[in-house]
């Protein structure tokens, strides 16, 4: 699952410790997050997007698997 939370948090000037603190987690959990490593939870997904004021989808974007 890929994401916007890198363009989102720049857009803002804040850090990575910075949005790591408001939503709860390590800057280690952002990190992962921004680069593909980790997906967010479902409770994280939404703290992050009640974070930046946008939609889970605006923050997320969800791919189709292929079985």
């Amino acid at each position: 699952m890929r994401n916007h939370i890198a363009v989102l948090r720049k857009e803002r000037h804040i850090t990575q410790e910075e949005l790591a603190d408001a939503v709860g987690v390590t800057r280690q959990t952002i990190i992962s997050l921004e680069n593909g490593r980790y997906n967010a939870s479902l409770l994280l997904a939404h703290k992050l997007a009640v974070y930046f004021e946008k939609p889970i989808e605006a923050v997320f974007l969800f791919e189709e698997e292929l079985s």
